[in-house]
């Protein structure tokens, strides 16, 4: 600060109230001001100004799985939309389905004094966040519940999303039906997976294990159950399970319907074109954030749980009889 009032001739009193907006300053004095520190390259650490102020920092933090997947994109931006009509910025990161990493991240949000956080869980523990939404952080769980804790949860219907897929399938003339899901240790995929099982029931369709794949998956799991199951139909759990379920199917002869959960970008232009049992990630990502922003605003009721609706796209893929 002493280097600019020294290049803009003026005090450090000066330098500060041009820094923090206050009254006083003639404007041509604060025009000097403002291109010292611009020639300076200076910048306003507006974090410690407000943490000085004992006021916002500006920030909340976004903890998700991968960015790179196009779903949790989906849900950063809606985040970030809603956090800029509230004038703040969203610091995200990746916790790679990594507890550990998905602690570290929280943990350090925090101590750089988030005013809230939005946590997609990668594990079942989060007491560690007890203490921080007892200083008045208000913290919201997506996608999944949170354990150890009691906080507000946005999540997906899951099972119905996933029963809607069969009854669809069953309503083709389809009754060898295979489920490629995601880890049992996701709740996303336990849901899924408790959903097929319940369509299985209304249609008539005994359950078999056998038609079960749970992942992580990969190209060549994917051709393994395929092969393994001989279904004429496949419900895949989420979006990076539908992509490698069709990269094996380009390359046989084999043409089972499939529904996949979650949608995909250019999954209406294929052919046939992809039938998908959805909610837009921006849904998600808006709930989120405006029950954190309600919070902030003084929302004191007591948590809350809201499940999102999804609904079932048929696209043509669903429909192929066996």
């Amino acid at each position: 600060m002493s280097d600019v009032a020294r290049l803009a001739g003026v005090s450090i009193k000066t330098v500060s109230r041009v820094v923090n907006a206050e009254p006083g300053v003639h404007a041509e004095t604060a025009e000097r001001v403002l291109a010292a520190i611009e020639r300076l390259g200076f910048r306003r650490n507006i974090g410690a100004l407000n943490l000085r102020r004992g006021s916002s920092t500006g920030t909340i933090g976004l903890v998700l799985e991968d960015v790179a997947n196009p779903f949790y994109s989906g849900i950063t931006r809606a985040a970030e939309e809603v956090a800029r009509r509230h004038g703040r910025q969203v610091l995200t990161g990746s916790s790679d389905e990594d507890p550990d990493r998905e602690r570290e991240l929280s943990l350090e949000f925090c101590a750089r004094r988030v005013d809230g956080l939005i946590v997609i869980p990668a594990g079942t523990r989060h007491g560690y966040l007890v203490p921080e939404i007892a200083s008045g952080t208000p913290v919201v769980f997506v996608d999944r519940p949170p354990g150890d804790v009691i906080a507000d949860t946005v999540l997906v219907d899951n099972v119905t999303g996933a029963a809607a897929a069969v009854t669809h399938l069953a309503a083709h003339g389809h009754s060898r039906i295979a489920f490629l899901g995601d880890a049992p240790t996701i709740f996303t995929a336990t849901e899924r997976l408790a959903g097929f099982r319940e369509g299985c029931a209304r249609a008539g369709i005994p359950f078999d294990q056998r038609m079960v794949a749970m992942g992580p998956h990969t190209a060549e799991t994917v051709a393994a159950a395929l092969d393994r199951t001989d279904a004429t139909a496949v419900i895949t759990g989420n979006n990076r399970i539908t992509v490698q379920t069709l990269r094996v199917l380009a390359g046989s002869a084999r043409k089972p319907a499939l529904v996949g959960f979650d949608d995909f970008e250019l999954a209406d232009l294929l052919d046939p074109p992809v039938s998908v049992v959805s909610l837009d990630p921006a849904e998600l990502g808006k709930a989120a954030a405006e029950l954190l922003f309600a919070r902030l605003d003084g929302d004191r009721e007591p948590p809350r749980r809201i499940v999102l609706p999804v609904r079932l796209t048929p696209r043509g893929s669903g429909e192929v009889r066996p």
